[in-house]
């Protein structure tokens, strides 16, 4: 990683300030609150329906499995854990499969209508979770979830393509972190209200009657108001217009003739490209730690430390809370620092990437190391480890965008299903290690494990990630075959 001095300059980048001498005066001429900076906030509201939707059914199943306890009035469903465990996990079967499509759909008709779609539906089918426990059981509202999850399996690939044409470079970073902290922001809310739902009058249903209401809501907002590209906005003003368009121009030194969805997708570039596979790497190295904790925590405060912490929506949602208010802070540091010319943008990636990873292997250690009496201490490590998380938001999750602006969506596509791979496979290696659940010493190993992880996957995004972008990312057009110019004058 290169570190310069704040406002200085070197050989190296030069040119790359040269190029960005006329982004800046333009950042100068339109730096307040724009449409852009609209659109990323009808995104972060995306990305909370999207994870309310798919969170809420961790807390209802609660009540539906034991109504008597909550509220007697509703429905109760005699479901044994390993049901439940099917139903938890139902998800993302589908959420993995239509990551890639989800990529090159939203290239070729826009993220806005793949985004669109995906929530509306998932919003939908949300509402109808009652009504298809009470008429089909636990097979129908399985049905139901992997619908869902290939419903869902669009949005952060529409997403990308969405800021990879409304954030400048130079804003990339801050506007991608802003949109993805719904992620947190979703969880927090439904872990938070879910259970005051669930024991009021109007019992376990409306927390899915309330998630999807609030989704379909979006969905007509975002209808009328939101735009994949500032090419779709009618009411971007032609300054911005102009920033967004200049912002991108400094990147790509000869950009293609064609439009951008015209272009082949260069898959083999993708699969041989070093930083594109570090990437990969990153990308999964988070989701391996991130969902270790989210899945496996619970049971570890409870048979460990004693402290159940699923029973307690503060302690549930704190160590998201954390992640959500730090991922502003980094955001704010990493603006600075750019502003400033302090870093260069890969510098700045691999920097919060550490901090993200390599933070957290360290307090994961310490965790497998207190003991049951230091439970108020196993909350802060927990809450400290999960925040430092939100700093990976600057680094491999706007890395896509960095690499291949055309093709980004696709970029986090092969990622995030990669990655989620992990995220399935990370729990069944914890349930083959902990066969005593009360053993410290087998947890320990499963955070040395994922401690391990952090530790090489990082490492080699370190040595091997970039920020620039690469080759690929204009790849030459196809030739059409009979293109006769008596045959174009014909169409």
């Amino acid at each position: 990683m290169k570190l310069m001095c704040c406002g200085g300059s070197n050989g190296s980048m030069d040119m790359n300030t040269k190029n960005s001498k006329k982004e800046d005066e333009a950042v100068g001429q339109h730096s307040g609150l724009g449409v852009r900076h609209f659109q990323v906030f009808l995104l972060f509201f995306a990305l909370t329906v999207a994870y309310a939707l798919r969170v809420n059914l961790s807390v209802a199943v609660v009540a539906m499995t034991d109504a008597a306890s909550v509220n007697p009035n509703f429905p109760e469903y005699e479901w044994s854990e390993k049901t439940k465990s099917l139903l938890l996990s139902s998800f993302f079967w589908g959420y993995v499969i239509t990551q890639v499509p989800a990529g090159q759909l939203a290239r070729k008709f826009g993220g806005k209508i793949m985004i669109l779609s995906g929530l509306s539906i998932c919003s939908i089918l949300n509402i109808l979770t009652p009504i298809c426990a009470r008429i089909g059981g636990w097979q129908l509202v399985c049905a139901l979830r992997v619908v869902e999850g290939l419903c869902q399996g669009v949005v952060f690939p529409s997403t990308h393509t969405i800021l990879s044409h409304w954030a400048p470079p130079k804003e990339r970073a801050t506007l991608g972190t802003c949109a993805y902290a719904g992620n947190q922001f979703g969880t927090i809310i439904m872990l938070a209200t879910s259970g005051v739902i669930a024991a009021s009058p109007i019992g376990w249903p409306s927390i899915f009657y309330i998630s999807g209401g609030i989704g379909c809501v979006w969905s007509v907002i975002y209808f009328f108001f939101g735009a994949g590209s500032p090419s779709e906005c009618k009411s971007i003003s032609a300054e911005e217009r102009k920033l967004i368009e200049m912002g991108h121009a400094s990147e790509v030194s000869n950009a293609a003739e064609v439009p951008k969805e015209h272009l082949p997708t260069p898959w083999m570039s993708f699969f041989t490209s070093p930083a594109f596979l570090v990437l990969i790497v990153a990308h999964s190295t988070h989701n391996w730690g991130f969902w270790t904790l989210l899945t496996e925590i619970p049971s570890y405060m409870k048979n460990v430390l004693g402290k159940d912490i699923k029973s307690n929506a503060l302690l549930s949602s704190l160590p998201y809370v954390c992640m959500f208010c730090m991922s502003f802070v980094f955001s704010a540091i990493s603006a600075q620092l750019n502003n400033r010319n302090c870093v260069s943008t890969v510098t700045s990636r691999k920097l919060f990437n550490s901090i993200g990873l390599w933070i957290p292997m360290i307090t994961l250690v310490c965790l497998g190391y207190v003991g049951a009496d230091q439970s108020e201490l196993a909350v802060v490590l927990l809450c400290f480890t999960v925040g430092m998380n939100g700093a990976t938001y600057l680094g491999y999750n706007m890395n896509h965008i960095d690499l291949s602006p055309n093709f980004a969506g696709i970029l986090m596509g092969i990622t995030n299903g990669v990655a989620n791979i992990m995220s399935i496979i990370a729990p069944l290696i914890v349930g083959f290690i902990v066969t005593d659940e009360h053993d410290p010493e087998q947890w320990r190993i499963v955070f040395f494990i994922a401690s391990g992880i952090y530790l090489v996957g990082n490492t080699l995004y370190v040595i091997f990630g970039k920020a620039s972008v690469q080759p690929w990312n204009d790849p030459p057009p196809k030739p059409r075959r009979n293109s006769t110019p008596q045959v174009e004058s014909q169409h």
